[in-house]
């Protein structure tokens, strides 16, 4: 989680009303901050990646002048619309097939420090990070305006063009960059390397920006500058406008005049319209406990800095452009609970009198984990999401039924495990540093769209040493089965993806396939980096055993 310093005198400041330190500080968490470090002159806070507005102080202080009651509704972000043609970013229709999404918006008339500096940088590495994915959907230039020239051209140039990177003193060219300066080697796989690379230019042709990977120095931004650009570019819409929205509600809270950009046709200023959701108030109560009046909801989401007005038997809630982590009704509830407190909450016992107690499947699959640890395995507990290498690419299975998570923020967490024994390989490639034999077992969820319910619960397990082969592993499953429930089980020679071919059979009980089990293939096992023989089976519990 990204964390943020927060000077007090300063944010005292930025707070205003007279609000002591000690009020100040007591009312972080109820913001959802959680306080990290305190001493007498600072403070550092945690925030959530879906609130990238608490990545500066003046937006943590929004926030705590809502919850203290010295303003209240929405801050209103105003956008002087283009009214020259000057004030244009120019797309050079060659840079739509390599970094296709550009937008920008020019901040003027602000005093900076060098803290406002430390925190703005702060904010655009929070945002390459979060909402940018390492700057692959998005990724933000900040500019001193004065040392440009409008209208600025997105274009694209090859890998000889040479100019003055950020912190550096003599040219370099494209691919001087990209394999001797760390940007360059941290993001350039962003890029194809095979083809031009996206460039911002100024009128004088001089370059204002290499994105995604650095700034010119001829823009540095100090603390004399006094009017900024920013320009935003990406492969993903969205996240192109979201991040500029979070930048330029940051730059109006420090007292800048927002004036637009055009793209093209389009002007920037429609990119911070706010938007409107209806709500219901019974909802609202039933969900929190309570008996709120209608203008007590609106108050109370008045104080999160949203607006809020009844009409009729609803309330509709207007939101800000940067607010984009408000998706529904439940995130207005959530408003609702900050704005009305937290600690004014009281639990109370549930009128039911019974006393929990667990499932009788999960009684059952806590006998089956008692036998594998009597039989000499250790029990793992692996996520239900996983990645495609993982699941697919190491193990040469097809991927043609893959269920995918959309918007994942982790490269390792993007598809829902249809099998355990990947995850079990994967567990064995992270302790290969560990004696052998080492033997691995789990009962977990796995998903599949030919599932009547979608999902089924299955068992695996793997064992590693040097002497392993299938009649070690056949003898656990038999003893496993024989052990929970005296069921005889038999297995039949086949060829199965990931295990190698005359060393694998399918796991049959009653006459019906229910797993599989066999020696893995030893280009799993290297694909795994793992250094010795593994044997392993798995099968599904549901509806054989459960």
């Amino acid at each position: 989680m990204p964390v943020v310093t927060l000077y007090l005198q300063r944010l005292q400041g930025l707070v205003g009303g007279k609000s002591s330190r000690d009020r100040i500080i007591d009312a972080l968490p109820f913001l959802g901050l959680d306080i990290e470090e305190q001493t007498n002159e600072y403070v550092r806070v945690e925030y959530s990646p879906n609130r990238p507005d608490y990545a500066t102080d003046v937006g943590i202080a929004s926030g705590l002048q809502g919850l203290l009651g010295i303003k209240k509704g929405i801050d209103v972000l105003r956008v002087k619309k283009a009214q020259s043609k000057q004030l244009a970013i120019l797309v050079d229709p060659a840079v739509r097939k390599i970094r296709p999404y550009v937008s920008g918006i020019i901040a003027r008339g602000g005093r900076l420090d060098d803290e406002t500096i430390r925190q703005i940088i702060a904010l655009q590495e929070d945002l390459h990070f979060g909402i940018g994915r390492r700057r692959r959907k998005s990724s933000i230039g900040i500019h001193d305006l004065d040392a440009v020239s409008l209208p600025l051209k997105y274009t694209a140039k090859s890998n000889d063009h040479k100019f003055v990177p950020l912190v550096a003193s003599d040219e370099m060219s494209v691919q001087q960059i990209l394999e001797q300066t760390d940007v360059g080697r941290d993001y350039g796989k962003i890029l194809d390397k095979s083809q031009k690379v996206p460039m911002i230019v100024d009128s004088n042709g001089s370059t204002v920006s290499f994105p995604p990977i650095i700034n010119s120095a001829l823009t540095t931004v100090s603390s004399k500058t006094r009017n900024i650009l920013v320009e935003v570019t990406g492969n993903d819409k969205n996240a192109v406008d979201d991040s500029l929205s979070v930048v330029a509600a940051a730059l109006g809270s420090l007292g800048f005049a927002l004036h637009e950009l055009r793209v093209g046709s389009t002007g920037t200023a429609q990119i911070f319209r706010t938007r409107s959701m209806t709500v219901d108030p019974g909802m609202i109560n039933q969900m929190l406990g309570l008996s709120l009046s209608a203008s007590q909801i609106c108050q109370s989401l008045r104080k999160c800095r949203l607006d809020a007005a009844v009409k009729g038997k609803k309330i509709t809630c207007t939101i800000p452009r940067f607010r984009f982590d408000i998706l529904g009704p439940m995130d207005l509830v959530e408003e609702v609970a900050l704005g009305y407190g937290i600690q004014k909450l009281s639990p109370t016992l549930p009128s039911s009198s019974s006393v929990g107690h667990k499932n009788p499947v999960t009684l059952k699959v806590d006998k089956i984990g008692q036998i594998m640890i009597g039989l000499g395995f250790l029990e793992a507990l692996n996520s239900s999401l996983t990645s495609k290498q993982t699941l697919y690419d190491h193990t040469g299975r097809s991927s043609g039924r893959i269920i995918e998570v959309a918007e994942s923020k982790s490269q390792e967490h993007t598809v829902l495990r249809d099998l355990l024994l990947p995850g079990l390989l994967e567990n064995l490639s992270r302790n290969v540093h560990e004696p052998y034999p080492q033997k691995l077992f789990e009962t977990g969820t796995v998903f599949s769209e030919d599932s009547p319910i979608g999902e089924s619960l299955h068992i695996a397990c793997v064992s590693a040493h040097k002497d392993v082969g299938f009649t070690e592993i056949k003898s656990v499953l038999q003893s496993m089965l024989k052990t929970f429930c005296n069921i005889e089980c038999k297995t039949k020679t086949s060829e199965v993806p990931m295990f190698a071919n005359g060393k694998t059979a399918d796991v049959i009980i009653g006459g019906k396939k229910v797993g599989m089990i066999g020696e893995i293939d030893p280009q799993v096992i290297e694909n795994f980096k793992v250094r010795v023989p593994v044997s392993g089976f798995e099968m599904t519990l549901s509806g054989v055993v459960l």
